[in-house]
């Protein structure tokens, strides 16, 4: 996950909110650990975040689902590397990013280069995003502020459509 920071080293209160979601995914039944189709194997997804803390809230959400978390990244260029190197089933995507370039590019991006498709959990979910994010072919929006429960129902969702 590049060069993260430790959890210990944020607000007591920030990580008193972490450590509530996993403990409230912990009790969630074991049938929550969704495999990939057909192979038995945790799906694994790459989750695009700028935002630490959000990016932390998604990897907990989704790992305490039964998720494989391939990797977290803030920027197109570190979220194209981690791709090509793990070949996620799935990336959950930002369309704000840090650099230069934003989450739409990258989607449309991964999906010509790797087949790889994304659901997009955004703010900025407007019908001028949509239509620049067709070529994508998205497998669905969430639009924040989301819960994490509906984060992992669509991830859910969307890996049955893929």
């Amino acid at each position: 996950m590049g060069s993260a920071v430790p959890l210990r080293s944020f607000p007591f209160s920030a990580v008193g909110a972490v450590e509530r979601l996993a403990a409230l995914y912990r009790s969630q039944p074991a049938s929550a650990r969704d495999a990939h189709p057909g192979s038995g194997e945790p799906a694994r997804i790459l989750v695009v975040e700028d935002d630490y803390l959000i990016a932390l809230q998604v990897e907990t959400a989704l790992a305490e689902a039964g998720f494989h978390v391939v990797g977290v990244a803030a920027s197109a260029e570190e979220a194209t590397e981690l791709a090509g190197a793990h070949q996620p089933d799935l990336v959950v995507m930002d369309i704000r990013l840090s650099g230069t370039r934003d989450g739409i590019d990258l989607a449309i991006e991964l999906y010509r280069d790797y087949a790889i498709r994304c659901l997009f959990a955004t703010a900025h979910a407007d019908a001028q995003a949509r239509r620049r994010a067709e070529p994508a072919d998205p497998l669905g929006w969430l639009q924040k502020p989301y819960t994490m429960a509906s984060l992992v129902g669509m991830v859910r969702g969307a890996l049955d459509l893929s």
